[in-house]
Protein backbone atom coordinates (compact mmCIF):
# COMPACT_ATOMS: atom_id res chain seq x y z
CA UNK A 1 0.00 0.00 0.00
CA UNK A 2 3.00 2.45 1.07
CA UNK A 3 3.03 5.85 2.74
CA UNK A 4 -0.12 7.46 2.82
CA UNK A 5 0.48 9.68 5.70
CA UNK A 6 3.74 12.20 7.03
CA UNK A 7 4.05 12.82 10.56
CA UNK A 8 6.01 15.95 11.57
CA UNK A 9 7.17 15.39 14.59
CA UNK A 10 10.25 16.32 17.23
CA UNK A 11 12.03 13.38 20.17
CA UNK A 12 9.76 13.38 23.58
CA UNK A 13 6.90 14.94 21.47
CA UNK A 14 3.92 13.09 23.31
CA UNK A 15 1.11 14.34 20.88
CA UNK A 16 3.23 13.43 18.54
CA UNK A 17 3.17 9.95 20.32
CA UNK A 18 -0.83 9.90 19.97
CA UNK A 19 -0.74 10.57 16.71
CA UNK A 20 1.55 7.86 15.57
CA UNK A 21 0.02 5.36 18.21
CA UNK A 22 -3.60 6.25 16.53
CA UNK A 23 -2.41 6.21 12.91
CA UNK A 24 -0.81 2.54 13.96
CA UNK A 25 -4.11 1.58 15.58
CA UNK A 26 -5.72 2.12 12.00
CA UNK A 27 -2.64 0.27 10.26
CA UNK A 28 -2.24 3.63 8.56
CA UNK A 29 1.59 3.68 6.94
CA UNK A 30 3.35 6.42 7.36
CA UNK A 31 6.26 8.39 7.51
CA UNK A 32 8.40 10.52 10.38
CA UNK A 33 10.14 13.82 9.78
CA UNK A 34 12.11 15.15 12.65
CA UNK A 35 11.79 18.73 11.95
CA UNK A 36 14.65 19.48 14.40
CA UNK A 37 17.03 17.30 12.68
CA UNK A 38 16.00 18.87 9.34
CA UNK A 39 15.55 22.44 8.45
CA UNK A 40 13.62 21.67 5.16
CA UNK A 41 11.21 19.67 7.14
CA UNK A 42 10.58 22.96 9.36
CA UNK A 43 10.11 25.14 6.19
CA UNK A 44 7.40 22.23 4.80
CA UNK A 45 5.72 22.47 8.12
CA UNK A 46 5.94 26.11 8.21
CA UNK A 47 4.02 26.21 4.23
CA UNK A 48 1.51 24.28 5.87
CA UNK A 49 0.88 27.51 8.28
CA UNK A 50 1.97 26.09 11.47
CA UNK A 51 5.01 26.70 13.34
CA UNK A 52 4.45 23.68 15.71
CA UNK A 53 4.13 20.12 15.63
CA UNK A 54 2.83 17.41 15.19
CA UNK A 55 1.50 18.26 11.96
CA UNK A 56 -0.24 14.97 10.33
CA UNK A 57 -0.66 15.45 6.26
CA UNK A 58 -2.22 13.19 4.30
CA UNK A 59 -2.73 13.72 -0.04
CA UNK A 60 -1.97 17.56 0.46
CA UNK A 61 -3.97 17.97 3.33
CA UNK A 62 -2.56 18.76 6.87
CA UNK A 63 -3.98 19.02 10.59
CA UNK A 64 -1.81 20.34 13.78
CA UNK A 65 -1.93 18.60 16.72
CA UNK A 66 -3.81 15.71 18.23
CA UNK A 67 -7.60 16.26 17.67
CA UNK A 68 -10.80 15.03 16.02
CA UNK A 69 -9.81 16.59 12.38
CA UNK A 70 -6.68 13.61 12.59
CA UNK A 71 -9.96 11.37 12.46
CA UNK A 72 -11.14 12.57 8.99
CA UNK A 73 -7.32 12.39 7.61
CA UNK A 74 -7.37 8.83 8.62
CA UNK A 75 -10.46 8.34 6.62
CA UNK A 76 -8.49 9.66 4.10
CA UNK A 77 -5.57 7.85 4.01
CA UNK A 78 -8.15 4.63 3.89
CA UNK A 79 -9.49 5.28 0.28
Amino acid sequence: MGITAIVYSTKGCIECDYVKQMLDAEHIEYEVRDVLANKEYQQEVEKFGFLGVPVTVVGGKAVKGFNPELKELIELAKK
